[in-house]
This record gives C-alpha cells, sequence and structure tokens, in this order.
C-alpha cells in the first residue's frame, strides 16, 4: 500500500543535519511506536490464546442447545476455573467464535487501501488518531459486549482488526527519520507487528494462573483502554505530522539498497534549495548508482521491472497479478483456517492433554516466528531469484499441509514450527514481489489491492468451517486436503508462468545488448 504524505525541503534536509535534540526526538518517536505496536498492530491473530478464555467466560454459550452439550471438552488447565455449565462447548457456540476471528481477519486485510488512502490523503498524524479512535471504540464493545443489543464482541473484535493496520501503517514513515537505517527501523517495527499476537497469550496466562484476581473480558478491556488514549497523546504530541518520506523513495529503500546515495533530499526538492550545478552533478550520480542497482535486479531476480510503467488498470489484467491474488489467497485462508481451528484440529487427533499442550506450543511460536525469520527471509529475499523463492514458498506450504494430516505429535510440532515461520515470510515475499514486477508508481494500489481481495476471500473460512463440523464430523484432514491441492494448482500455475516469462525477459534482454554492441560497432 502508498505511504506517502507531503515533505517539505526544510524537514527533508534536517534527516541528514538533525541537531542531537531532533536525534533523540526521532528515537522516542520510534520506541512509541515500536511498544504501540507490540501492544496493538496485529493482537487479533492471537485468537486461539484468547478462544480458552472467550469459552470460560461463556461468550455465544447461549447458543447451545441442551442436546448439543457433547461436542468436546477445554483442556484441563481450564477445568478447575469453569462452572460445570460452560465446560461443554457446542458446534454452534465453536462456529460463532470462529466467525468472529474470521470475520476481524476479512477486515484487517480489506482495510488495506482505505489505511492507505488515508495516510496518503491526511498523512500519519491523521491516520494514527483514526486508528487510536477505532481501537478506543473496539474496546468499549468488547467491554460491554454482553450489555449491548447486537454483537458486541463481534463487532467490537472487527474494529480491533480494523484499528490495528491503521496505528501499524501510520509509523511505516518513520524507517526514514534514519534513512541508512531504514532497514533496521522497519525489522524492528513488523517484529513488533509480529510479536503483537501474544497479548492475549499474556492475558490467558494470567487469566488462567489467577494473577490478577478476576480479570474478565469487562476488567481487561477497561484496562486496555489506557493503549488508544497513549497513541492519541503521542500522535499529538511527540509523532510528526506528515511523513518524513515518500512511498517511492521507501520502496526504492527497501528494494534497491539504496538510500539516493547519501543525498538528502529528491531532485525536486532540491531544486528549490541548491544551484543548478549542484542539483545536476547529484542527480548524474543518483542516476548512475540506481541503474546499475536496478541492473543488478534484473539479473538477480530474473523478472525485475517486468510491468513497470505500465498503468494500474493494464497490471491487473495481466496472470502477474490474478495468479499472485489467487495464490495469496489460499494461503490466507489456510492460515486463518489453521489459527481458528487449530483446537478442534488437534483435539480430533490427540487426546485433550496433547492438544492443550499443542495448542499452547503454537501460541507462544506464533508471535516468537516473526522475529526469529527477520534475518532469514532479509537472506533469502536479497541472495535468491523470484522464481525461487516462489518456490520455495510453494514447497514449504505443501509440506506443512502434509504434516498436517498425519496423526503424529513430532509432526504436528514440526508443521507449527515451520507454519510460524512460513507466515511473515510469505507476506513479505509478496510485497517484494509486487515491487519488483509492477514497479514502485503502483506498489501500494497494486499490493493494496492483493491484499485486499484476499481478505474478502477468507469469508470462504466459515464455510469451511462448517464443512469440517457438520458434514465431516470435526474431521479436518478433507478440508485441508482440499485446501493443499489448490495451493498445488495455483502455485504450480504461477511458478510456471514465471519461469516462462523469466525466459522471454532474458531473451529480451539478449536481443537489446545485441542491437547496443552492433550499434557502437558502426563506423563513424
Amino acid at each position: 500500500m502508498s505511504y506517502s504524505a507531503t515533505l517539505d525541503s526544510e524537514s527533508a534536509i534536517s534527516i541528514y543535519r538533525a541537531p542531537k535534540a531532533t536525534f533523540v526526538k526521532r528515537l522516542v518517536q520510534i520506541g512509541c511506536a515500536m511498544f504501540w505496536c507490540l501492544l496493538a498492530a496485529g493482537p487479533i491473530f492471537g485468537f486461539a490464546a484468547l478462544k480458552p478464555v472467550l469459552i470460560d467466560q461463556g461468550i455465544y454459550h447461549e447458543k447451545c442447545k441442551a442436546e448439543e452439550l457433547t461436542f468436546g471438552k477445554l483442556d484441563e488447565m481450564l477445568q478447575s476455573t469453569i462452572s460445570s455449565k460452560e465446560k461443554d462447548l457446542c458446534p454452534a457456540q465453536d462456529l460463532s467464535l470462529n466467525f468472529m476471528f474470521t470475520l476481524a481477519a476479512v477486515v484487517t486485510n480489506a482495510a488495506a487501501l482505505l489505511v492507505g488512502h488515508v495516510l496518503d490523503t491526511y498523512g500519519p498524524r491523521v491516520t494514527g488518531i483514526t486508528g487510536a479512535v477505532l481501537l478506543a471504540l473496539a474496546s468499549l464493545l468488547l467491554r460491554d459486549g454482553d450489555k449491548l443489543p447486537f454483537d458486541g464482541y463481534r463487532y467490537g473484535y472487527s474494529l480491533l482488526a480494523l484499528g490495528g493496520p491503521f496505528v501499524f501503517i501510520s509509523c511505516f514513515q518513520l524507517a526514514n527519520s534514519f534513512p541508512r537505517n531504514s532497514g533496521l527501523v522497519l525489522a524492528l517495527l513488523t517484529g513488533a507487528f509480529d510479536t503483537s499476537s501474544a497479548l492475549f497469550l499474556f492475558y490467558r496466562l494470567i487469566y488462567q494462573n489467577d494473577i490478577i484476581k478476576n480479570l474478565t473480558l469487562h476488567r481487561f478491556f477497561s484496562f486496555y483502554l489506557v493503549v488508544p488514549a497513549f497513541i492519541l497523546i503521542c500522535q499529538l504530541t511527540i509523532m510528526p505530522k506528515d511523513s518524513y518520506k515518500t512511498s517511492n523513495t521507501l520502496a526504492k529503500i527497501t528494494v534497491e539498497g539504496i538510500d539516493e546515495t547519501g543525498i538528502p533530499i529528491t531532485i525536486d526538492e532540491a531544486s528549490q534549495l541548491l544551484p543548478r550545478e549542484t542539483i545536476s552533478r547529484r542527480n548524474s550520480i543518483r542516476t548512475i548508482y540506481e541503474e546499475e542497482a536496478e541492473n543488478k535486479l534484473v539479473k538477480q531476480t530474473g523478472i525485475f521491472g517486468a510491468l513497470h510503467g505500465k498503468t494500474v488498470k493494464q497490471q491487473i489484467f495481466t496472470p502477474w497479478f490474478y495468479l499472485m491474488a489467487l495464490f495469496t489467497s489460499v494461503q490466507m485462508l489456510r492460515i486463518n483456517f489453521f489459527v481458528a481451528t487449530i483446537r478442534a484440529q488437534e483435539q480430533y487427533f490427540f487426546d485433550s492433554k496433547t492438544a492443550a499442550v499443542i495448542n499452547q506450543f503454537f501460541d507462544v511460536a506464533l508471535p516468537a516466528g516473526g522475529i526469529i525469520s527477520i534475518p532469514f527471509i532479509g537472506f533469502f529475499l536479497d541472495n535468491f531469484k523470484t522464481v525461487t523463492v516462489i518456490q520455495l514458498l510453494l514447497g514449504i506450504s505443501l509440506l506443512i499441509g502434509i504434516l498436517g494430516v498425519i496423526a503424529n505429535e513430532a509432526c504436528a510440532l514440526l508443521g507449527i514450527v515451520l507454519l510460524v515461520v512460513y507466515r511473515p515470510f510469505y507476506y513479505t515475499a509478496v510485497s517484494d514481489f509486487c515491487a519488483k514486477v509492477f514497479g514502485f508508481d503502483t506498489f501500494g494500489t497494486v499490493y493494496g489491492t492483493i491484499i485486499c481481495l484476499s481478505g474478502f476471500c477468507n469469508l470462504i473460512q466459515k464455510y469451511l468451517d462448517t464443512l469440517m463440523h457438520d458434514t465431516f464430523q470435526m474431521n479436518p484432514i478433507p478440508v485441508n486436503i482440499l485446501l493443499v491441492s489448490i495451493t498445488a494448482l495455483f502455485g504450480g500455475l504461477l511458478v510456471f508462468f514465471i519461469i516462462g516469462q523469466e525466459k522471454e525477459i532474458k531473451k529480451a534482454q539478449l536481443i537489446l545488448e545485441a542491437e547496443n554492441a552492433d550499434v557502437v560497432d558502426m563506423p563513424n
């Protein structure tokens, strides 16, 4: 998505000539952003950890009928804290809880285009304030969900999912408060986002062990109101009103690995302040470095620049777009389906105690996976061709699917380890693919559209959940085999298409090089 905002030349130059006070201020800005990302960027993905608490407190228990209270038992760790009325979990209650997460997952991904538009139009401060307001409303609905005339839990969780992208994406531009270390700042912010799923894990641990007496949803989300208040105060005081740099510059820094060769501002901005001769000299240097970086990327990736210069309309009506959109949709569907149903899936294969241990392992591994995988993600994206990265993603995805249908504890744990590492790797690879194939000018719209479409496709998860419950009597194997088969189909088509296009691009390059060589060899 696009994260641009207007930047005056004075602010741009100050990036490199900032006094110590400004340096400290920017460190504080990054620290504040990391703190709220840890608590608010993506806590909804910790649903697997929150679900036992929701069941314990009887959320949606009213949907159960007396004859249906035979579906399953919660793990032994919770039995002592649950009333006899709430020990049983019926299919209707389970489906309602899962749909609460499904809807939230759709919202957080479909919000991509909306957040990008608000950020581009009004800047990071307004975007962050909007997110704070949404998080406050979400807290109020989740706090008093049982007292409202509508489904406060479902709408509250969806607002929590909507507020996350607003507060997370609004701080992306902080990566350019220190341009030479933008990658490190982005990694820290991304790591904070991945770790935010641990919020509900800590809540569950506190709740189970009674560390804070009677920490009900009402009390927890009353305390959580401090988070949006903190974000609001930060946005109104210390955070910048405008982005430090435009989206195109950020994309070039990320993908090409250059930071304008040390030039503090763009050529257009410099023209307002610097002598023409200085601009010309810096422009020529900048062009040489960019051309060198882009030529290196073409050879390294095999597909860089495939659709650069095309309009968005031209780009989205190509197999580059819709094959990646299909592959992204099915991967997102698989990941979110597993997050929502891990307890039910593991209880089908194992006894309640073993299923509980595996569920708890997943709760810890999910936030940890995002942090552990950061250096490996950068290594693969920087050192392998794009088609190799996609092949690796496809292979890991199929392996996870195979491990997920084997009734073996070691296979289940290995599948979870691969999944929690695969998740951030996959999302980063999609954005990397979009930048390299579609270009910087349309990156925000194309990437945002892919994520948005994938989000809406997640509505299918509700029907897959019902299929597993009703048609297959809690057997997850048929649904998982279906998803793995679709993954193999769409992933295979994408890989074969990229291989074919890579050959065409290489052929065109050879022809162009030959033509250039002929021109050079022509006599004067």
